[in-house]
Formats: structure tokens, sequence, C-alpha cells
């Protein structure tokens, strides 16, 4: 049976010392995001492409994940198109691919995405209202670079939120952007503007796995990239402040501000346990994010980060130089292989357990050997952690 559901502290990478799951009665539960570039340039094209099992692109994606095995897995810019879910499953996931075994996913989770949907505003002064950089989140159609959640474990819908109509401006202290021209601040945006534009690009999930008699929350994300726009940087700000919103919602009296979809209030409480994860589009040190942007997450009180990392990084960092000679974060953590010139490799993609949850294993899959054909999948990759679940 399968259902499609529609609407700090820091740790050596690699494996990590714990107890066994046999004696503490736990399970070992893998988590992972991967940003797949699944994305289409025109509405209906993905299902178009995924209803023969014969698409490069997503046959390769398909392998990644195979070769990876996670449990629950977020997929990065998946147009949002839910024929398209059952389709990657039938025709990509379910069957093997170049000698992977093939993986199924009973459960799936997918929702609506800001990307778009036009706001009715000039939101980059360019004279326009009607292109996808007037969208609440940018894109040439809507839906386009959504979001899915596939899991092996029961998703509890009746308790899933989302946060695609959260405005920015209901956001304590929000990072507005501010216009250069002007000595006001905060006000590239009108009032009229703040009135109506979303925080999320894409949209925020809280996404209840159960395992066992434990709940996890998966709570993915796709934060706008911090680029594309001018001194004012729009999109820098509005990066920072998606970020934070996750850090607010997972500590203990910063969320008291959050309403989701239905009107409930109020972010996770300290007896529950979470798993952040998405394309966070932040370096710690290098790229074009506000700095600290990416570090709200990082030195959150509850969070975990188990710094997963590959070799794979290291040598394409070498081997194709340019600003990745000047980067200051080391690049085994990068998941993220774009331009050489500008911004060069990053750490873009988190997979973030709470505490409560013991992370005992992380990777980025970056591989070097003959299975480096799967590195042009995308030009982000896979990242995973393995992580003990009570099972109570």
């Amino acid at each position: 049976m399968r259902l499609l559901l529609l609407p700090v502290v820091a740790l050596a990478a690699g494996v990590l010392a714990a107890p066994s799951a046999q004696a503490t009665g736990t399970e070992t539960v893998r988590f992972a995001t991967f940003n797949a570039s699944l994305n289409r340039g025109a509405a209906g094209q993905l299902v178009a492409d995924l209803s023969t099992p014969d698409n490069a692109q997503a046959r390769e994606v398909a392998e990644v994940i195979q070769r990876n095995r996670p449990d629950v897995l977020l997929i990065n810019e998946f147009d949002y198109a839910p024929a398209a879910v059952d389709l990657f499953r039938d025709n990509y996931l379910e069957r093997g691919q170049n000698g992977a075994r093939a993986i199924d996913y009973p459960y799936a989770f997918i929702a609506p995405s800001n990307t778009g949907v036009l706001t009715g505003f000039d939101l980059d002064r360019n004279g326009s209202t009607n292109t996808g950089n007037d969208a609440h989140g940018f894109g040439l159609f809507e839906g386009q670079y959504g979001m899915l959640v596939l899991s092996k474990y029961p998703i509890d819908t009746r308790h899933a939120r989302t946060f695609q109509n959260f405005l920015w401006k209901d956001m304590p202290n929000a990072m507005l952007p501010d216009d250069p021209a002007t000595p006001a601040a905060k006000d590239w945006y009108s009032p009229e503007v703040l009135d109506v534009l979303r925080l999320s690009s894409k949209s925020h999930w809280d996404v209840p796995v159960r395992v066992g008699r434990e709940t996890v929350h998966f709570l993915v994300s796709h934060p706008t990239p911090p680029t594309f726009d001018g001194a004012e940087d729009r999109n820098g700000t509005r990066n920072h402040d998606e970020i934070r919103f996750w850090a607010d919602y997972v500590t203990p009296g910063k969320g008291r501000y959050i309403y989701d979809d239905e009107g409930r209030r109020g972010g996770l409480n300290p007896s529950q346990k979470f798993v952040v994860a998405g394309d966070q589009n932040s370096d710690p040190l290098d790229g074009d994010s506000v700095p600290g942007s990416i570090q709200q997450l990082l030195n959150a009180r509850r969070v975990i980060d188990p710094r997963p990392g590959s070799e794979g990084g290291v040598l394409a960092a070498q081997t194709q130089g340019g600003a990745n000679l000047t980067h200051r974060s080391d690049p085994y953590h990068d998941t993220a292989d774009f331009n050489d010139n500008a911004p060069g490799n990053l750490r873009a993609d988190y997979v973030l357990p709470s505490r409560g949850l013991w992370p005992v294993h992380s990777a980025v899959y970056w591989p070097t050997d003959e299975l480096s054909r799967l590195n042009d999948a995308s030009d982000h990759h896979l990242v995973r952690v393995d992580v003990l679940v009570s099972r109570r």
C-alpha cells in the first residue's frame, strides 16, 4: 500500500561512537536531502518526462537514491505536480538502475509551493509585475522548484503543518531589505507589498514521521539563493530569515509568533524530536549569504551538526580551482558543485538532527570511482545522516 499525501553540538564526520541499536532498543533511520534538479521549464513537462522510464536524468537521480537508500528523503527542486510522484516511484525508483537495487517508498508528502505565484507587485523594480522575480518565490510557473518528501515510515498527515502563507513581516525583527537610495531603513518593499509578501520562497513543512511509537518531525525547506539581486540584497536577507524560521521553530520560547496555514501557532516543544533538512543555500564562510545565516541553525541549542563530508568534495575543489582556492570552509563538507569562478563549491545542503537523536554516521555522496558519472545528475549532492531513534 502506498500513500500520496497532499494538502549545538559539532560532531566529527563519519562513524560516531554510539550504543548499539539492539542494546538500547533503538532503530537506525537514514534521513537524507537531495536537490535533484528535477525541475522543468514548463508546467506539465515533469509529468511528461516521468511518464516513461527512459529519461536519462531521472534515471541518474533514481540511481543516486538507490545507492544511498535513505529511509526518509527530501527532494528539492521537484516541481509541484502530484501526478509526477507515482510516476517517479513506478518508473524510476522501483526499477533498478544500472545494477542498483530498486527502492520502495510507500509514503509521500507533497504540497503547493510559492514559486511562480505572482504577488501583483514589481518586486525587483524592473517595470513589470508578471515575471518570475515578481512571484512570492522565483518561478516561471506555479510550483516550479517545489519539494517532495518520500518515506518508508508512516507520515502522520493529521499533524503535518505547512507554512506557505506565513508573511515575512510577521517575523519579529525581520531582516527586511533596505533601499540604499533612501535614508529610511528596511524600505525596499512598500507597506502594501509587505502586507502580502510571504517569507517562504517555496514553503516550510513540518512532516511528522512515525518510527515505532516515536515521532520525528522532518522539517524541510529550500530558502532562496542569496543572489540574483542588487545592493538591497532582497534575496540575501530573505535567505537569512528563511533559515532563521526553523532556528526559531525548534528553540523553546522563540517560535511563539509562528502560525501555520491552518492558523495554529507556535513551534516545537522541548520534548519533540526533529531533523531539519534541505538546500539552505548558505555556506558557513563562503558564497553570497548574509554572514551568520546558516549559523542560526548550526548554533541552535537543540541542533546537532554531524558535519557530513566526502573526499569527492576535496578532489573537486583541488581540480576545479578558481574560487575554491580562496575558500575558507573545508571542501570536505561541500555539497554543491557550482561555477568555478563564483561562487565555487559550497556547503549548501544540510541534514541536522535534534538532541535525542543520536547520529551514528553521515556522508555527502560525491563518488570518485566509476560511480562518479552520477555526479552529473544535479549540481548538488545527496547528504545523509543515520540516527538512532527510540522504538519505545
